[in-house]
């Protein structure tokens, strides 16, 4: 009888840990892969901005390809924007020098966004410095020199960024506002993604390939700014113009 017994004894106890498994594999996938995470600072080290105070921070990051970027580039041109910052992965540029002197012609400020496209917060310390050193060499070489912003590739970041950037002499730069344009999920949703958007934010598009509806949203982008009487700038000028906000990394 006893023998009997154990086996459904032994299932269940199979089924409990398959659904722990389970439970806190999902729990690990939304921790790595949502865009709505708090940000960022040591209680009293280093910090990292997520929006400031004035107008409006517009951010885009360009980590593969070489046919949206001139599109956004181009569509920015049309809509007289002045102001924006991109931020480059050291790979993506040292492919693309031509893009990336476009957007010095066309004005427009330039950040890093490493060198490959790694999570900063699953990579131990010494291949997140090495990363940011070999993007560092590469804008070094394009004439880039005195950057002076630092974006994580995948957006997922620790203390230990904040503490490697400071010793570099950069500034962490987060978002407030994410588009989700890389999911292309139609002009509709990319424009309700970022209603919410006030004085302050920084918001959060890409140039890169798989963002496919970015500039043919970006007429609307531009007119729901206007509506809420907002101005696109970069992040120096809301950084040197306001009181930037951070919060705790937990």
């Amino acid at each position: 009888m006893n023998f009997f017994m154990a086996i459904p004894v032994k299932k269940i106890k199979q089924y409990i840990f398959i659904i722990i498994l389970a439970f806190f594999t999902a729990w690990f996938l939304f921790i790595q892969y949502s865009s709505e995470q708090p940000v960022f600072s040591t209680e009293t080290g280093p910090k990292a901005v997520y929006r400031g105070e004035q107008n409006v921070a517009l951010t885009f990051n360009i980590g593969w390809g070489d046919e949206k970027a001139l599109s956004i580039l181009e569509v920015l041109r049309n809509e007289d924007v002045k102001a924006a910052t991109f931020f480059l992965s050291g790979s993506w540029a040292e492919r693309h020098p031509h893009i990336v002197d476009k957007i010095k012609e066309d004005g427009y400020e330039i950040g890093i966004l490493g060198y490959n496209y790694i999570d900063y917060s699953q990579s131990e310390t010494n291949v997140i410095v090495k990363d940011i050193i070999k993007a560092q060499e590469v804008f070094r070489k394009l004439g880039l020199k005195d950057l002076k912003y630092l974006r994580a590739p995948t957006g997922h970041f620790d203390n230990r960024l904040l503490d490697i950037s400071e010793k570099f002499g950069y500034t962490v730069v987060h978002w407030s506002v994410d588009s989700k344009d890389w999911t292309n999920p139609g002009i509709k949703q990319i424009m309700k993604n970022i209603d919410r958007v006030e004085k302050g934010d920084i918001l959060l598009f890409h140039a890169s390939d798989s963002a496919q509806q970015t500039a043919a949203a970006f007429p609307r982008v531009m007119q729901l700014i206007e509506d809420k009487k907002l101005k696109m700038i970069t992040v120096s000028e809301m950084i040197s113009n306001s009181t930037t906000k951070t919060r705790e990394i937990k």
